[in-house]
């Protein structure tokens, strides 16, 4: 990433029951890991101002497995649809130390307003990202961002069936398990 980037998110998302022979696929796809480890994703609001007009400010820390943890900060604009892909104009930038920026936002009178925090494994395949998701207690998520012909060549890559990609965010998939489980999505194990 840039240090400061601007672009249209255009992207997928589907559930994953077999995360071993997606791995297998991706491989063979010749796709490449670039990242394992945690993210740990704090959205900021202030009295519910943004979300009033559907913008998204989020702080994300990542930390691999081995190695320094970093930050992104993001802006995102509101939610629509762009053909078969969930579409959002965004705005990040990197953040050295995502602690100090958290309090800096606190400071301000800004509160978190959700907490999300999961594993994740980040593959690129071509111009596509691929990141696999897995939550402390609900489905496995892979999401595939990129160009329109770059979801579509990672969709193929990973052997599942492409109707099982949606352009739908965390909560539909939040509530697609609830309902199936009878047990609500765990989505961190942070405290308040």
């Amino acid at each position: 990433m840039s240090p400061t980037a601007v672009r249209d998110e255009l992207e997928v998302k589907a559930r994953i029951l077999r995360v071993p022979a997606l791995r297998d696929s991706l491989r063979r796809a010749r796709a490449r890991l670039e990242f394992r480890g945690m993210m740990i994703d704090r959205r900021y609001d202030q009295n519910r101002s943004l979300e009033a007009v559907d913008h998204v400010l989020r702080l994300r820390t990542y930390r691999p497995t081995r190695g320094r943890a970093w930050g992104v900060l993001t802006w995102k604009g509101p939610v629509g649809t762009r053909g078969a892909y969930r579409h959002r104009t965004e705005l990040e930038t990197a953040v050295p130390d995502p602690v100090a920026l958290g309090a800096v936002f606190e400071a301000l009178g800004f509160s978190v307003t959700l907490r999300i925090d999961r594993r994740i494994e980040i593959w690129r395949l071509g111009r596509a990202t691929l990141r696999l998701e897995r939550y402390p207690a609900m489905d496995t998520l892979l999401e595939v961002e990129g160009s329109p012909r770059a979801i579509e060549r990672a969709v193929r890559a990973t052997g599942l069936p492409r109707e099982q990609f949606l352009p739908e965010s965390l909560p539909y998939f939040q509530a697609a398990y609830e309902r199936r489980t009878g047990h609500p999505a765990v989505l961190t194990r942070a405290a308040p």
